[in-house]
């Protein structure tokens, strides 16, 4: 065992020493030490159960014949750090995470490793670290929490709470209006009910192969979800007697089934900075060229929230990823050899499985779309790519082109639309918002269900170096490449410019010479990022492009 490093012998007499200190018995020291990390806090409403998820965990780890220990992992809730300085600390986390779930597992040698996460960058966070450490490991999620119900029984989720805001703004709700939409949009523990970017990575987890069937979908307050966490504490100790390792798990062909399962759910365009760097982690490289590849030959079948009018809790009910991935693999899409932490090929987790509501999961032979839920798109704006989430984008605004309205801070765009600043045709351009510009590269869910909101959803285009929350519907396009702070043609771009998108051709276009551009360029000031202390300065010394992942070099 690995963990023999801290336990056998004369010489580590003093290591046992401090392991009876924390109430070892002599026959649990002889069983593999299994590192049970767990994000339970008290401020992520993601995370305010997983205290009772990390028990059953314990519980089957326990009774498989292995020693759990639980260990921390920190985790931000997006929702609460939206809109102000606490949200660009939201993607660096991810780091952070890796980072110390790795010192944790190699300090104290553990024997494998289960992970428990819910939200956005907690998961990649702790699946870069699986990669990382590579030791037998598996994850088990959370779990999505209930939609809503407001007051006339309609359901609802954040999403639609974060563009209530921008309703009132336009003078189309009240305050009570809002008051409804705050009290019940979220009515339970758990990651928010919609294909968000918390639910999109725990469902790629499944498609990846790190997680077992149900991870994505069961809801948070089911008692399925403890067992399922059972099962995963004791299919840890099989992982670890067969010694089949994250990156036995994670090659290649998994990540190009996770993309295509991507593509099919229609999940959120923070899943084209995790994978990639999820993959690096594991000596894997994947690029955004990639991913229209893919979604050139894969079918595009739920449309969950923010894209439709459903929620996780019916995804589960339908048969969850697991039926999703029936589909496509029915349809020859998927390497069904490639191994899962069941200890099983792929082909093996999908038999019996079955679509139980094709409204919910669209059948193969009748998609939403052709084409995958997210598009990456280039040309002279952004030359090494920009992504968009197709399936959330009205069809009206699939091309479009119009004015740029240029801002150099979230704050200054959200003040300019609840203006009334912002009328239809016009293209909103965000920036010195990406990994390094803002830095930390922050998610713009107020601006984008301001322009919804406000009712320019179906009229007005959003650009930016930064990010979208998986809640984001509309034609807002994120992870503009190189962003402004790296010297990217959107640093040059003026108000009032053209600027013409075609999504069905994967392009966007500043209307502008490259003479004039040229030109632009020689009087250009870089603007400085506006945190330049702590662990941020060194962040923007070392993280690389959106197309990358972010990943930090």
């Amino acid at each position: 065992m690995q963990s023999d490093q801290i336990k056998a012998g004369i010489g580590r007499a003093p290591n046992r020493s401090l392991l009876y200190a924390l109430g070892f018995t002599q026959e649990e020291m002889n069983r593999p030490l299994i590192g049970v990390v767990c994000s339970y806090n008290e401020i992520v409403p993601g995370h305010m159960h997983l205290d009772k998820v990390a028990e059953a965990v314990k519980a089957g780890v326990y009774a498989a014949g292995g020693m759990p220990v639980l260990v921390p992992a920190i985790a931000v809730c997006d929702g609460i750090a939206m809109g102000h300085i606490g949200m660009k600390y939201s993607l660096v986390s991810r780091d952070l995470i890796a980072d110390s779930t790795e010192a944790l597992a190699v300090a104290h040698q553990f024997d494998g490793m289960v992970m428990i996460p819910n939200c956005d960058k907690n998961v990649p966070g702790l699946l870069m670290a699986a990669a990382r450490v590579n030791i037998p490991a598996i994850v088990v999620s959370g779990g999505p929490m209930l939609a809503g119900h407001l007051k006339d029984g309609r359901r609802t989720c954040l999403s639609h709470m974060f563009e209530a805001v921008g309703a009132y703004h336009a003078g189309k709700l009240d305050e009570e209006g809002v008051r409804d939409y705050e009290e019940n949009a979220c009515p339970s523990c758990g990651s928010c009910s919609g294909m968000y970017t918390a639910n999109s990575m725990n469902c790629l987890c499944e498609a990846i192969g790190m997680a077992l069937p149900g991870n994505g979908t069961i809801p948070a307050p089911y008692s399925a979800r403890l067992r399922l966490a059972k099962e995963a504490g004791m299919q840890v100790m099989e992982l670890v007697r067969r010694n089949i390792r994250p990156r036995d798990i994670m090659t290649s062909a998994a990540f190009h089934n996770a993309e295509t399962v991507d593509m099919a759910l229609g999940c959120s365009t923070n899943t084209m900075l995790h994978l990639p760097a999820i993959a690096h982690e594991a000596g894997v490289e994947i690029s955004l060229d990639m991913s229209n590849e893919i979604s050139a030959k894969t079918p595009n079948l739920c449309h969950l929230a923010p894209a439709g009018d459903t929620f996780m809790e019916d995804l589960d009910r339908a048969g969850g990823v697991r039926a999703v991935m029936a589909e496509l693999a029915g349809a020859g899409l998927l390497d069904t050899g490639v191994m899962t932490c069941g200890c099983k090929p792929l082909a093996e987790v999908l038999e019996g499985a079955k679509n139980l509501d094709p409204e919910i999961i669209r059948p193969i032979e009748n998609p939403y779309s052709a084409n995958g839920g997210i598009a990456v798109l280039k040309g002279n704006l952004a030359p090494d790519g920009c992504v968009v989430k197709r399936s959330a984008v009205a069809e009206e605004m699939m091309r479009h082109e119009g004015p740029a309205r240029v801002f150099d801070s979230e704050e200054d765009a959200i003040a300019a639309i609840y203006a009334g600043k912002i009328v239809a045709g016009d293209v909103v351009v965000i920036r010195y918002e990406g990994p390094k510009g803002g830095p930390g590269m922050r998610e713009m869910l107020n601006p984008t269900s301001a322009i919804v909101g406000m009712g320019l959803g179906g009229s007005v285009a959003l650009i930016t170096d930064g990010r979208f929350s998986g809640a984001t519907r509309g034609a807002a396009i994120g992870h503009v490449c190189p962003e402004a702070a790296a010297g990217g043609p959107i640093g040059l771009v003026r108000e009032g410019d053209r600027i013409a998108i075609d999504i069905p051709a994967c392009s966007v276009e500043l209307k502008v010479s490259d003479e004039e551009l040229a030109e632009r360029r020689k009087t250009w000031v870089c603007k400085e990022p506006s945190i330049t202390t702590g662990y941020m300065k060194r962040y923007v010394k070392l993280v690389t492009g959106a197309d990358k992942g972010a990943i930090l070099e």
